[in-house]
């Protein structure tokens, strides 16, 4: 039982790593016995996976059986954005009128002081901002928690499965970019603000704060749809904009 459950995860991971690493396409038709194969496991576990990764929105079925390689325009883009800010207004909010544990206030606490930090030596290069990049997540993460609602998370989670959905999706695609200090700065401003309200219990403050703090994103997805450097950054961006055949 635990080597077929061992099984079944490494083929969600490597089916999951060759669509966003661009090795299988936007419109592909998978072929079962192919990605047997590929991942070096066998029939069940990698049926597993494509029906774990339909459900997630990276596979699409196929017509006749089967499936194939999602794509998105650059609006489904946006719409998930969106989906993702309304949800993490509501844990916002609920974390607001709930209240704050000490354990949870000093997580969140701590990862905007460390986000203080990194802002202050933000300087074009990779590894302070990839310390931004996981911070980020993390508050991000302590934020969907405190709102102490089982569904809401299951239903974030399934939203930031797809990858260009995350918190820190097109954060990445910012690294190189001339207008990211700005931004980020702007972003680390609102988590402040965000926090502040949290602590005061000014729940529908939290929530719009949640939600315009979500919208820079799609400000972000803007800047990086002009430049093809940092659309690379981006996971699962070869899946953007494709010729290929759209999700119904």
């Amino acid at each position: 039982m635990e080597s077929a459950q061992k099984q079944t995860v490494s083929a969600e991971l490597g089916l999951r790593e060759l669509i966003l690493q661009g090795r299988l396409r936007a419109g592909d038709r998978l072929v079962e016995q192919d990605l047997v194969r590929r991942l070096g496991v066998s029939r069940t576990p990698v049926r597993a996976a494509l029906a774990r990764l339909e459900s997630e929105g990276l596979l699409v079925a196929w017509p006749g059986g089967g499936y194939a390689v999602a794509s998105f325009t650059a609006a489904d883009v946006a719409d998930a954005i969106d989906v993702r800010g309304t949800l993490e207004g509501m844990a916002a909010r609920l974390a607001a009128e709930n209240g704050l544990t000490r354990r949870v206030h000093a997580q969140l606490a701590d990862c905007v002081a460390a986000l203080d930090e990194v802002v202050e030596v933000l300087d074009g290069t990779d590894e302070p901002f990839l310390r931004y990049v996981e911070h980020n997540e993390r508050f991000h993460a302590v934020l969907v928690r405190a709102s102490d609602n089982r569904m809401l998370r299951a239903a974030l989670e399934r939203v930031v499965a797809l990858p260009f959905a995350s918190p820190s999706a097109f954060v990445r695609a910012q690294a190189h970019l001339p207008e990211t200090l700005g931004v980020v700065r702007l972003a680390q401003r609102q988590h402040h603000d965000i926090l502040a309200a949290i602590e005061t219990g000014d729940a529908e403050r939290a929530e719009d704060l949640s939600r315009e703090h979500a919208r820079m994103a799609k400000r972000n997805l803007d800047y990086a749809l002009r430049d093809a450097d940092a659309m690379r950054a981006v996971a699962g961006a070869n899946l953007i904009g494709s010729g290929a055949e759209q999700r119904s």
